[in-house]
């Protein structure tokens, strides 16, 4: 079974994450982020990642340290359900048209935290969520998860569509890259025999 589930408690956030890699796209959502929840619903059902994300956050001062703490812990719980990482196909890669706007993808769980990250959203605000909170997500998703994680927008200009677009590629390139490759089942995919 490859699931994990986290607990972080900080003086600004309380979070709960429960991940199973091989499942439906089943979620529970309930961070005190209305946009957020509806990214990681599409994250889930995009990645066919069974989910489960509570979160208690000082969302009186700002959505700034939910978010990026959900991704904290989001990283933690794939690098836990992945454990040795024997088998996967380690890259994936998705292209995704969301209406006008187009996002690049691609993933390496390299075991090396890091994100490369190009997208140019146009508003300051979707609904009340801050839009330059999608890079601190995704880069403390990138690095709990020690994965190389490169976002790329190729077009759009519509604010919810890029990031929509990009929440549906990110699930769609892990979904390819933590599948168990059968040729090569029990094997790490590295020469250096560990990731």
């Amino acid at each position: 079974m490859r699931q994990a589930e986290i607990v972080r408690k900080t003086g600004e956030t309380d979070i709960r994450v429960k991940l199973e890699l091989d499942g439906t796209g089943i979620c529970r959502i309930d961070t005190g982020v209305g946009f957020l929840d509806h990214m990681l619903e599409l994250f889930a059902r995009h990645g066919r990642f069974d989910l489960e994300v509570s979160c208690k956050g000082d969302t009186r001062v700002d959505d700034h340290h939910s978010t990026e703490d959900i991704g904290i812990a989001m990283g933690q719980a794939f690098d836990r359900a992945l454990g040795e990482k024997k088998g996967i196909l380690r890259y994936g890669q998705m292209i995704l048209p969301m209406d006008e706007s187009l996002i690049l993808s691609a993933v390496d769980l390299s075991g090396r935290g890091l994100l490369v990250y190009d997208l140019r959203i146009p508003t300051e605000k979707v609904g009340t969520f801050d839009t330059e909170l999608t890079e601190e997500f995704f880069r403390a998703l990138a690095h709990n998860a020690r994965c190389t994680l490169h976002i790329r927008q190729l077009a759009g200009s519509n604010s919810h569509h890029i990031i929509e677009g990009t929440f549906k590629s990110v699930a769609r390139s892990l979904r390819a890259a933590v599948k168990i490759d059968p040729e090569c089942a029990g094997e790490i995919p590295s020469t250096k025999g560990v990731l």
